[in-house]
This record gives C-alpha cells, structure tokens and sequence, in this order.
C-alpha cells in the first residue's frame, strides 16, 4: 500500500511440502505470534501478526489466506535508550555511588561496581522507555513456493529466515539475481552463469 517498498524474495527450498501444513498454518503463525512487551523492561519482542492489524496476534481479525497466497507481517519491537540520555544517568548514577563511597571512607568505585551501575541504569531507563515497533509484510505464494517480505534490511532478513524455518518446518534460499538468471536459463547453462565475469563499462581519464 506504500508509494514505494524494498523487497526481498525467496525459493522454498523443500521441494515436496507435507499436504498437512496447509491445515497447521493459522496454529503455527499463532504459536509464534508477536508477545507484547509493553509492560515490562525486555529489551526486544518479534513474532507474527496480522496482515490487515498489527494489534491481532491471535489472527482473529483477518485469517492469513488470501486465495493462493498466505499473507502475515512480522513485527519487531525494540526499546532504544538515546546514549545522551543514557550517558547523563549513568553520570548522574556514577556520582552517587562516588558520593556513597567517600562517606563510607573509600576512594574510588571498581570495575566491577562500575559496570553493575551501568546494568542498572539501563534495565531503569529501559523500564521507562516505550518500545518503537516495526512490521514487516510477509506473502507467500503457495502456487510457485515463492515468499517476499518488505525488507532488504540484513538483520531483519535474517531474523525472518529464522522465525520462517522454526514456525513451518521450511528453509528459505534468497532469489538473487544469479539465482533468477538460472530459474530462467535452467541448470544445463549453469557453467556459463558461473563464469560470467564484470564488464567495466567506465573508463578512466588519461
């Protein structure tokens, strides 16, 4: 629904698919829904969601099948403490125990004390802060065993390629170009793709 939108696409590797999954895909998505974290201090909450609702977990808006294709979002919350905030606490936390350790006729706080302030500090801040969520839409094409997600960010992919594999069972291998040009040229023209080599089309000046 956006004006513009980054894709990456997918092959299902697993070329015979049990029949049975098709009747598991609602539990499964379900069984690895999207936990809220809201109310708590984690750091970090993903799962699956509803295509049409990313407040519908549980798919009870909107079931996943559209036809020949499964559509579902995955969702990624994160709570991120700004580091000017997080580096004034922690100064603001440093000099109270600095202050606690001269009344106590100490010098200086260790390592170790340093560090389980900072822990401190940040599960606080952390406490405090909301957690920025973030979907990503998933179809599925059941027809050609085919999966694009709205992402091309590295880390996010490889998150979904994780949650894919644990939630259905299936392995996904990414439709690169090199991947694209054999689908089209078949496996016999293979050795040619494989020694295909750049062509510089730019040419320095003298």
């Amino acid at each position: 629904m956006s004006a513009s939108v980054g894709f990456t696409r997918y092959r299902i590797v697993e070329e015979d698919i049990p029949s049975t999954l098709w009747h598991e895909i609602e539990d499964r998505l379900k069984r690895n829904a999207f936990r809220d974290i809201d109310g708590s201090a984690e750091e970090r909450s993903f799962g699956w969601v509803s295509f049409d609702n990313m407040l519908d977990p549980d798919f009870a808006l909107c079931p996943p099948e559209k036809g020949p294709y499964l559509a579902f979002t995955l969702r990624l919350d994160t709570r991120r403490i700004p580091p000017a905030v997080m580096k004034k606490h922690l100064l603001v936390a440093m000099n109270e125990a600095m202050q606690a350790m001269r009344e106590q006729g100490r010098k200086f706080v260790t390592k170790e004390q340093k560090a389980e302030i900072r822990d401190q500090v940040e599960l606080r801040l952390r406490a405090r802060t909301l957690p920025i969520p973030a979907c990503f839409d998933v179809i599925w094409d059941t027809n050609r065993q085919t999966v694009w997600i709205a992402s091309t960010q590295s880390k996010l992919t490889e998150l979904f390629e994780e949650l894919f594999t644990h939630t259905f069972g299936l392995h996904l291998e990414p439709l690169t170009p090199y991947f694209q040009a054999l689908n089209i040229l078949g496996a016999e023209r293979k050795a040619e793709l494989d020694d295909f080599e750049p062509t510089v089309f730019a040419q320095g000046g003298a």
